[in-house]
Order: C-alpha cells, then structure tokens, then sequence
C-alpha cells in the first residue's frame, strides 16, 4: 500500500468511527429507574448496567425512608416527599429529555413527577405500577383484604410507622439467589405514603407518550385495579412473561423492553 492509499485508507475509517459515535451518542438516552414499595436504588443494578453498556445515561435514585436512606423513615414521609424525591433528581443533576420508568409503587412518583416537570421528560414508562389519579391513595386502589393485613402488620411492628416487607415470593421470586438478594436489601416501607393522596393537576401522565409494561406470570394482583384503569384509559402496553420483579428476575429481558418501548 503506497502512502496516497494509506493515507486515504486512515481518513474513511476515521470518518467512519466519528459517524459511529455520532450515531451512538443521538440514539443514547437518558433512564431514571424509580423502585416500588420495600425496595430501593439497588433493585435495577443490572438493568441499569445493561442500559448503561450500551451507551445510555441511568439513573437509579432511591426514595426517602428506604434502601440506603432507611435511617430517614419517619411519619411525615408520604406521597409528596416521595414525588419531591424524585422532582429533585431531575432539577439538581439537570436531567432532560428523561425516560421516566417507575415500578410498582414507583408509579406513583413518576405520574407526580409529569404533573409538573413535562418539559424535562421524553416519555413515561410505567413497569407493573401503580396508577392513581388526583386525591386517590394506594389503599384506595387496593383490595380490602390486601390494606387489612398491611394495615395489622404496620400496627404490630411498629407502632403504624411502616410496613414489613412480604416474602420475596409475593413478587413472584422463586430462584434462591434472587431471593437471597432482594431479602437482604428489602426495608419496612413508611406507612403513610399508602395512605396520603396523590396530588395531580392534570390528567395522569400528562399528555406525555406513556407505556404499561404488565408482568404477566404469574399476574400480581395488587394491581387489578391499575390494569383495569389502563385499558379503559387505551394506553399502550406490553407483556414479560415473569413475576412481578422484573429488573430481578429478568434484567436483560427487561432492558431491551425498555430500550426499545422507549422512542
């Protein structure tokens, strides 16, 4: 190869590398990963690995009273502190164009969350969550029997400040090492964010392109009322076939829901 050769040789495939990353840095995107109920931050590490491997900006925040942040539970934690949590994460690390993911009880933050900050969000993603509209609680949603026995159980472990955490099996964990991992990390959730309204404006979502992502076997039946909302509402949704704790017992099948659900 004489150097006129190598020399053009070296400029296509420096033109090609940059037009690589230019590609790879206009279709990467933004992920705040926003836990349920018991859990916290620590639940999507390998979602959020995953994501991140492939370019993606994630962020896994945990709510005040949980996880790391367990030694804050206190009564005055409800629904509200838990949309600030999360409204704060994206003022301060000056997040925009967000892929807002909120599981389970995690719903809640993210509907509170585009009620006010619809500029800085892409699109909402709500993972087997919890749907409430204005001045609704989550045992207002819930079944009876359901907000009975979380009910006797705050009450009996600790004075009505939290509730214990269910058996990993509840979120349809059945292997040993998945079991293990979350037992370890599940902390009492603060009471009073079951009870306190969610607080809206506007309609939930927000006019924003939202996605229900359903965990479908087995089906977590806390949630009838949420799925039986959605479907009247027509929202888009989607299927995984496992339990409800998805980011732990499907991680990757997840990520590439979440990679591709986002647009």
């Amino acid at each position: 190869m004489d150097r006129r050769t190598f020399l053009a040789t070296a400029a296509l495939s420096a033109a090609g590398t940059a037009a690589t990353r230019m590609s790879r840095a206009a279709a990467s995107k933004t992920f705040v990963l926003v836990h349920g109920a018991w859990h916290g931050g620590w639940c999507w590490s390998k979602v959020a690995s995953t994501l991140r491997g492939r370019g993606h900006t994630v962020v896994t925040p945990t709510q005040t009273g949980l996880g790391e942040r367990s030694h804050l539970l206190s009564k005055s934690i409800d629904l509200d502190v838990f949309v600030t949590d999360m409204a704060n994460v994206l003022k301060y690390e000056d997040l925009k164009d967000v892929v807002l993911v909120g599981h389970s009880f995690g719903g809640n933050a993210i509907s509170g969350v585009a009620d006010t900050m619809r500029d800085r969000i892409r699109q909402l993603i709500y993972l087997d969550a919890v749907i409430l509209e204005n001045g609704q609680s989550v045992f207002s949603q819930l079944p009876k029997d359901v907000v009975e026995a979380r009910t006797k159980a705050a009450q009996e472990t600790s004075g009505g400040l939290s509730i214990p955490a269910p058996a990993p099996a509840a979120f349809g964990i059945t292997d040993a090492a998945q079991t293990q991992f979350v037992q370890s990390r599940f902390t009492p959730h603060p009471f009073n964010t079951f009870v306190s309204p969610l607080k809206l404006a506007n309609k939930v979502g927000n006019g924003l392109p939202t996605t229900y992502i359903i965990c479908a076997d087995p089906i977590y039946k806390p949630l009838e009322a949420s799925r039986t909302w959605i479907k009247a509402a027509g929202w888009k949704t989607s299927e995984i076939r496992c339990g409800h704790d998805a980011m732990v017992i499907a991680p990757d099948q997840l990520a590439d829901m979440l990679d591709g659900d986002s647009a």
